[in-house]
């Protein structure tokens, strides 16, 4: 499991030792309401979050046969305790490619533009090698693109490390040194620089801010109301991320490749978008749910989301994400309308973070 869902978003990752000592120490101080949460669940919890480093939240929110309990964790003085916290605010990272994707098929079910037009008339400039890219290809990443642009360069040193990339950076690569790999049928090769381009171009189009667009088009639709991009817009408490050692670190923001990976959000708010998930007549969110691409015998992508079919034979759609500061896990069931939440403000630049996609996933296998 660790090889198939490691997060997508961070562009490395670090080791950050634990010692057994810290973690055998830690306390389980969970109050256990079986109308919320059951004894194997908790226990769940506990074990992968006893190896995070203190003031690390969980929120959560299991959903069951179309209905919601939330649950939270905070550890504290080496014990797990637990909190309320629906309605904190956490950076979901790459599941923001879910919401870019939403929004590319709310503008084909208004007829604005087709999966299958190419991106390249939105711009006033052309494509390095006069090189060519759908819609389609960009939300289910087999566009050609790589992971990110050749001129953005990683800086571990700076808690902040795409807010320079900006338009300008952008549509120069677009132009000049764009380099697209991929064979005749399309193969799959994750992209945060495709996602990216996707939210840039679908701001173009709709001729608003990404985040104007997110709000009037999803966040409204849905009563998304604390979801929003850019920490000094929320409105409700936002935990503060963590570094792998525990230490205080910035919100991200990613200038032109927002699409990718900006929105900050509440298990509350998630789990209202879970929820119109199972409601068959919304057509907008059935089309980011039909396969476009299969990976193999157990994978394929349909538009931002990934299908899964899960060792009891369920078919899972999911995605995750991390940041600098936060890493995030949503998979859901439209057969049995089961769904867990898991956000957090464990770094997604250390290894530890894995926790957080195995225990969504160990979460949902529970339910």
């Amino acid at each position: 499991m660790k090889n198939s869902i490691l997060p997508f978003f961070p562009v490395l990752l670090f080791f950050l030792s634990c010692g057994n000592s810290q973690i055998n120490k830690t306390v389980n101080n969970q109050i256990i309401d079986n109308e919320i949460i059951t004894l194997d669940q908790s226990k769940l919890i506990f074990e992968h979050t006893k190896v995070f480093p203190n003031n690390t939240q969980l929120a959560l929110a299991f959903i069951e046969n179309g209905s919601t309990k939330f649950y939270g964790v905070e550890k504290r003085n080496d014990s797990i305790f637990t909190v309320q916290n629906r309605n904190n605010a956490f950076e979901i990272g790459s599941i923001t490619k879910v919401f870019t994707s939403t929004l590319l098929a709310d503008f084909v079910i208004e007829d604005k533009l087709k999966l299958e037009d190419p991106i390249n008339p939105y711009f006033d400039f052309g494509f390095n090698e006069e090189q060519e890219i759908t819609f389609k290809t960009l939300a289910n990443h087999t566009s050609g693109l790589p992971r990110m642009p050749s001129n953005f360069n990683f800086d571990i040193s700076n808690q902040d490390p795409f807010s320079n990339y900006d338009e300008e950076k952008l549509n120069y690569y677009l132009a000049n040194e764009m380099d697209l790999s991929f064979d005749e049928d399309g193969k799959y090769e994750y992209s945060n620089l495709g996602a990216g381009l996707l939210g840039y171009t679908l701001s173009k189009i709709g001729n608003k801010p990404l985040n104007q667009l997110f709000h009037e088009r999803i966040f409204s639709k849905y009563k998304m109301s604390n979801s929003t991009i850019g920490s000094e817009n929320v409105s409700v408490y936002l935990v503060q991320g963590q570094s792998p050692e525990g230490l205080p670190v910035q919100n991200w923001n990613l200038a032109s490749l927002s699409g990718a990976g900006d929105i900050i959000s509440t298990t509350e708010d998630l789990s209202r978008f879970v929820l119109a998930q199972f409601q068959e007549d919304d057509k907008v969110l059935t089309l980011t749910r039909s396969e476009t691409h299969v990976m193999n015998t157990k994978s394929s992508i349909g538009l931002g989301w990934h299908i899964r079919k899960d060792p009891s034979g369920e078919n899972w759609i999911w995605h995750n994400g991390g940041t600098g500061g936060y890493t995030s896990c949503m998979v859901l069931n439209t057969e049995s309308k089961n769904g867990v939440i898991v956000l957090s403000n464990v770094s997604a630049l250390g290894d530890p973070m894995v926790h957080i996609d195995e225990l969504c996933f160990e979460l949902m296998r529970n339910l």
